[in-house]
């Protein structure tokens, strides 16, 4: 069994409630393009990268939560004035970050095994 909750979600309104929710615990969140009916993300690098946060998060503390939240499809990813651009900052994806601290990893980051697992290591 995961030392961690998982939370899928789509889109800013139901990341925000999970956050509210999990509010006082770790929270990690990923940030990747949207998956069609096939389970295929039109975000190449969100897709290289998923195995390796997968493998990353062995390295999370017991009780944290890994919210998987989905951007969208990618004509509203690449509108400017999107949620996650304007509410959250968020502007490349795949994003990992951990709330509470600024480090973030970003696009080919999240392809790197030993910065995945530092940014989940990280108390």
């Amino acid at each position: 069994m995961a030392q961690y909750e998982e939370v899928h979600m789509s889109g800013l309104e139901e990341f925000s409630q999970a956050m509210e929710k999990h509010n006082g615990k770790a929270i990690f969140a990923y940030f990747t393009g949207s998956k069609d009916a096939g389970g295929e993300s039109w975000c190449l690098d969100c897709v290289q990268g998923e195995p390796v946060i997968r493998e990353g998060l062995k390295h999370v503390s017991k009780g944290c939560v890994f919210i998987y939240c989905q951007v969208g499809e990618r004509p509203y990813w690449k509108d400017p004035n999107n949620d996650f651009r304007k509410n959250l900052k968020v502007t490349v994806v795949p994003t990992l970050l951990k709330y509470g601290i600024p480090q973030k990893l970003v696009e080919s980051e999240c392809l790197q095994a030993s910065l995945v697992e530092m940014l989940f290591s990280e108390d």
